[in-house]
């Protein structure tokens, strides 16, 4: 039985989403960001999913995001390879290959560079300071909003453009006649330029109720490149809500679905909390409550 919490621009479901999505009308999703559970993974939570039947188990819950997800919107996709018997799995480019054929298009590839991985070692391997997010749409032409997230070009193009040489004024074609040549001068009084697929964020280490609980940041990026106010972005696996509340918090709706209750009701927790909050800085606007010397 699906359980429904509502809070501002926000709803909450308790279930299996491949059940709950099926009540969700066609074309309604604007982004879906989301980080199910990995491969033999959170075992004690979810019970885990072999790598030999992960694409069975994750093709209908695909599926039926490919038919809530508008034509101009886009799927984040969260996911990373185990290591087991000293190679890597295969599995997701394998689910790759299935979602290709059930419709999706494999538009980019994200990187999402964890600043501060934890330290190990390994025989075989360096640590994993990093974590792939896979975007699909449903068409080509779909809802981009680029000049959200650029970023500050930094003191290179300072220095770099200090003394432009006169081939650097026009368009400098190869000396090797390759066809490509370069525009320095384009970068004169730039001081914003487009960021790389590459994102450098921290984990997340304050959140102690998830076993792998994403920054703030990270979904944050996202919601900003892919949609705007008052569109619709969708977590299925909810987690600790990281989604949610970020969403929220910029305005746009937001709908979270996770099949454990500890999570759902921690998630209403946080929404409940941050109510209370809105209600206080309401109240002292409105000069209701004074603030205590």
């Amino acid at each position: 039985m699906k359980h429904i919490y509502q809070f501002n621009n926000t709803d909450l479901y308790l279930g299996d989403c491949t059940e709950v999505l099926k009540d969700f009308s066609n074309n309604s999703i604007d982004l879906v960001f989301t980080s199910p559970p990995y491969a033999d993974q959170r075992k004690n939570i979810y019970g885990g999913i072999s790598p030999d039947k992960y694409i069975e188990w994750f093709l209908p819950i695909s599926g039926e995001l490919l038919r809530v997800l508008k034509p101009t919107g886009t799927f984040i996709l969260n996911i990373k390879e185990k290591v087991e018997n000293g190679e890597r799995s295969i599995y997701v480019m394998e689910l790759i290959i299935e979602m290709r054929k059930q419709g999706w298009l494999w538009t980019e590839e994200f990187i999402w560079h964890k600043k501060n991985s934890y330290p190990g070692k390994w025989p075989n391997r360096f640590r994993d300071a990093w974590e792939r997010l896979l975007q699909f749409n449903k068409s080509k032409k779909f809802h981009m909003y680029q000049k959200e997230v650029m970023v500050p070009t930094g003191d290179w193009a300072k220095y770099r453009l200090k003394k432009l040489s006169e081939t650097d004024k026009i368009r400098d074609n190869s000396k090797v006649k390759s066809g490509f040549g370069k525009n320095v001068s384009n970068w004169v009084e730039r001081n914003m330029a487009y960021p790389t697929n590459v994102l450098h964020l921290a984990t997340e280490c304050n959140n102690k109720q998830h076993s792998a609980a994403f920054p703030e940041s990270l979904p944050e990026w996202f919601i900003k490149l892919f949609t705007k106010e008052g569109d619709t972005v969708l977590d299925p696996f909810m987690g600790s809500g990281t989604t949610n509340i970020v969403a929220e918090k910029m305005n746009r709706n937001s709908i979270g679905i996770d099949i454990m209750p500890e999570y759902y009701n921690m998630v209403k927790g946080k929404l409940n909390q941050r109510k209370l909050l809105l209600c206080e800085s309401n109240a002292n606007r409105a000069g209701i409550i004074q603030p205590s010397n």
